[in-house]
């Protein structure tokens, strides 16, 4: 049914001019197919589309014309209908996603999405184990090994911008440890961790050192949660953005919807007959 839609810019009276097809009464215009035309085809590739697109559409044309002799009036009258409630649906959900896009704040402070997530808790159990770390990947033979080491294992301000300035020299690394991240990332991101290891990342405070072909992977664990755990707020702010915004939007149309009925009853567009 979308496709008599989306033909009905066909269905014109038997104006001939600049037509380039015909079923019946039915024709096609050469400005349908320019319109439906892909940009920088060649121009045999041009002649190809042109071909299939009007045999598309005579095709089309046949079932339908076929399909209004052949089929039951209830039937056409049911598809009718149909073709009606799909057209009246799609102008007023376009209607609404505009009206939406243009007054809906999606804006979550961290005041309401704190609120929402002390109410809301339970609702936040993790399905992973999460940690917060560092690491470095580094040359096993360096000369300042050692003293990467201290400042790694330390990290004061001092140590994390000295490491910064240097993490060019580092085949791989991570210093932001206040990020929670899923320890599954972490065994695809850092090759030495594997299944058979990854508990020692499950450990909090644990500094970790390990060596495989690629260097000296130093890793500094700071904070675990498991699975079944509540998940931390800052892991689930953007679900719980996404949930806000959503709230919110549910309930303005539900507000455009009064209004718009509202507007009409009082400006007398709109009126139930006893």
């Amino acid at each position: 049914m979308l496709g008599v839609l989306w033909s009905c810019d066909y269905f014109k009276p038997a104006q001939q001019e600049n037509a380039i097809a015909r079923v019946e009464e039915v024709f096609l215009y050469s400005s349908d197919l320019k319109k439906a035309l892909p940009e920088n085809l060649s121009q045999s590739d041009s002649t190809i589309f042109a071909n299939n697109f009007i045999n598309k559409w005579a095709t089309q044309q046949l079932f339908v014309q076929n399909a209004q002799v052949n089929l039951s009036d209830a039937k056409l009258e049911k598809f009718d209908r149909l073709i009606q409630q799909y057209k009246n649906d799609l102008y007023s959900k376009a209607y609404v996603e505009a009206l939406v896009s243009k007054n809906l704040d999606t804006t979550v402070s961290v005041t309401e999405a704190a609120s929402y997530y002390d109410l809301n808790k339970d609702a936040f159990k993790l399905n992973e184990d999460l940690i917060q770390f560092r690491y470095i990947n580094v040359e096993a033979n360096r000369l300042d090994l050692e003293k990467i080491k201290t400042k790694f294992k330390r990290f004061n301000k001092s140590d994390k911008k000295e490491l910064d300035s240097i993490s060019i020299q580092f085949k791989s690394y991570s210093l932001k440890d206040s990020l929670w991240i899923r320890v599954d990332q972490v065994i695809n991101k850092i090759p030495v961790v594997t299944l058979d290891n990854k508990n020692e990342l499950l450990k909090k405070s644990n500094f970790i050192q390990l060596k495989d072909s690629l260097g000296l992977y130093l890793m500094q664990i700071n904070n675990v949660l498991l699975r079944n755990d509540t998940a931390p707020l800052e892991y689930v702010r953007p679900t719980i953005n996404q949930i806000v915004v959503n709230k919110r939007k549910l309930e303005l149309i539900k507000q455009l919807e009064k209004d718009i009925t509202k507007d009409a009853i009082k400006n007398k567009q709109f009126e139930i007959y006893n």
